[in-house]
């Protein structure tokens, strides 16, 4: 029997509809072959179907918005009833003589979850609202009677919620326009059903959403289900029967008997979201780190790690596939193996994985070291540091024990970078949740040092590749900025890049040193680059805070910081309001430039536009 994961079912006698595939399906209350109604260029959501088993009305995003449609419920041209372009709609129930749609949506409200009623004719024409404020669902008495379920209609995407948004059924019990609050329990209450002289819903206090009905007096409180896995989901009545989904099963309550059973529904289809399909990587790209000897790259793409070279020859996937998920590949020091975070035991685990995939891949770590957040390998030798969700900073050695090294106190621990000798470790600390530092921390001890005083947000230590600097970025400048169309004063633009002098005996990168009027023969620089000895990191920690200098360069946004000999890179972003169709937390693509500053012409200039 082919099977699918079934959602939002409504009845009517002996006819059951429901959503699978995004799409509607029909079959009989007794189980059996399902029919496909609609081939849905987008997700239908929320079919009911009319008391007189007519006609099917839903919530379908053919045309972008969530909007009620309408069909003849043995198949057909489905009509398109409203057009409010909303982001937020359900349809809840029919009136009793199949006239009107009752459905809730956000048309015109300030805030996206906060939905009210609407009642609209069969056919089309103007929606009334109902003018009772915020509701997710509703249900109709008799003599105008109306039960109405307020801020949540799934209590199954956040379990056992008890907080200020949890379910609350009001009810007007005689049609006057008076409510008055239904049952309160310990427990989120969704989705009433009003059902002769009783109000049938779903709850979830005593653990597992069943459903539950009570008097209108919201007395004789009453179990009807024995849900015991998963929860009860999105029902649906027709006064006779509630059917709703548990664990994408079809089920059915007799209200007479009392009797609740699994309507087995086939719904023998083509299965198309679920045929091979080929994508573009590029659009899907999660994390990449450079081969040491610029070769090639080290990439996670949709959750799965990838090798490959810049132009040559094929990618290589390692790992077990979609059966696990991976993240933060980063190359060792020998550029012939990377590590990659994987949960496949289970939990998050480092793994070692060679390039060629010529040997099977070795788990690093055997026990939850918790949610990794950044991943950074040594450049002289196995060990990695590795930063969490517990705002904690771990050392992990080639045979895989671990050390803590520090713990942030208001934030996670970010920007973890090893100095060239892998002698020390960088990295972003919280002192509280609105002020970062920049710290180094000694490998071989662990002992912690502070970079930076407390001030505002310093990020992105990056070092020096031979070994004198430390830069950071910081929002340490202050120069205020008035407002175009208030008398107010704001700092948009506080960041700028900073070095640090790691000894007291160096000398300042910015300070012009005398050279010769003709040309350096490049050459001998190559010449002198092949005989340069192995960098040796030596830090003086005590007045390190003191010599922190910003670079001549404007102030602005900027992102990322990188050092090369004699010059630094570092990424600027323009200041950019929001826009009046968006939101502040939206996804908004940034472009910026890439700028390189060059020590010894102590300028700037552009290496890139649109990164």
């Amino acid at each position: 029997m082919e099977r699918g994961f079934y959602r939002y079912p409504t009845i009517c006698g002996d006819r059951v509809v429901f959503v699978c595939e995004d799409d509607l399906w029909s079959a009989p209350l007794g189980g059996g072959v399902a029919t496909r109604l609609t081939a849905s260029f987008a997700e239908c959501t929320t079919p009911r179907l009319s008391p007189d088993g007519n006609t099917i009305a839903f919530v379908a995003r053919d045309e972008g918005h969530p909007e009620v449609y309408a069909m003849p419920a043995q198949g057909g041209q489905p009509k398109r009833i409203t057009f409010f372009g909303g982001t937020m709609a359900s349809v809840c129930t029919w009136s009793a003589d199949s006239a009107e749609i009752f459905f809730v949506c956000n048309h015109r409200q300030w805030y996206e979850r906060e939905t009210c009623g609407f009642a609209v004719p069969r056919d089309g024409g103007h929606a009334r609202a109902l003018g009772l404020g915020h509701m997710k669902s509703l249900s109709l008495g008799p003599h105008g009677g109306m039960v109405i379920g307020r801020n949540a209609d799934d209590n199954a995407r956040w379990k056992r919620y008890r907080g200020g948004t949890s379910g609350d059924l009001w009810i007007d019990r005689d049609g006057s326009g008076t409510f008055a609050r239904l049952i309160q329990i310990d427990g989120n209450p969704v989705w009433p059903m009003w059902i002769g002289e009783r109000i049938y819903f779903l709850a979830d206090h005593e653990g597992i959403a069943n459903l539950y009905s009570c008097t209108l007096d919201g007395t004789d409180l009453q179990r009807h289900t024995d849900e015991r896995e998963y929860y009860a989901r999105f029902p649906s009545t027709d006064g006779k029967h509630v059917v709703y989904t548990a664990g994408g099963d079809l089920r059915g309550f007799e209200i007479a008997t009392g009797r609740t059973f699994t309507i087995e529904a086939e719904t023998h289809s083509a299965a198309p979201q679920t045929v091979r399909r080929f994508v573009h990587a590029s659009e899907e790209f999660e994390h990449f780190a450079p081969q040491p000897d610029g070769t090639g790259l080290a990439v996670i793409a949709r959750g799965q790690p990838f090798t490959m070279p810049y132009w040559e020859e094929a990618a290589v996937h390692h790992g077990t596939g979609s059966a696990a998920r991976y993240r933060l590949s980063e190359w060792m020091h020998d550029g012939e193996r990377f590590a990659v975070v994987t949960d496949r035991s289970g939990f998050e685990a480092i793994e070692i994985y060679h390039r060629d995939a010529i040997e099977a891949p070795r788990a690093l770590t055997k026990e939850p070291i918790g949610r990794i957040t950044t991943l950074a390998a040594s450049p002289v030798a196995d060990v990695f540091a590795v930063a969490n969700h517990r705002h904690e900073l771990l050392l992990v050695d080639s045979d895989g024990s671990i050390r803590l090294i520090d713990k942030s106190l208001g934030n996670r621990i970010e920007d973890v970078a090893f100095s060239p000798d892998g002698r020390f470790i960088a990295y972003t600390w919280w002192p509280n949740t609105d002020v970062s530092i920049i710290r180094i921390a000694k490998v071989k001890s662990g002992k912690v040092h502070d970079v930076t005083t407390p001030l505002r947000i310093d990020s992105s230590p990056a070092w020096d590749p031979e070994g004198k600097y430390l830069f950071f970025i910081s929002t340490r400048d202050f120069n205020p900025v008035y407002d175009a169309l208030s008398f107010d004063l704001s700092f948009p633009a506080a960041m700028r890049p900073f070095v640090v002098t790691l000894r007291s005996d160096v000398p300042s990168p910015l300070v012009p040193k005398p050279r010769p009027v003709h040309r350096t023969d490049p050459h001998r620089e190559e010449e002198d680059e092949k005989e340069r000895p192995p960098v040796a990191v030596e830090i003086d920690f005590e007045g390190i805070g003191g010599r922190v200098l910003g670079l001549p360069v404007e102030e602005g946004h900027y992102g990322q910081i990188v050092a090369a000999r004699h010059r630094v890179l570092f990424t600027r972003f323009e200041v950019r309001g929001i826009k009046p169709a968006s939101r502040s937390w939206d996804e908004q693509e940034l472009y910026g430039d890439l700028v390189a500053f060059d020590f010894e012409q102590l300028r700037q200039a552009t290496v890139a536009r649109d990164v």
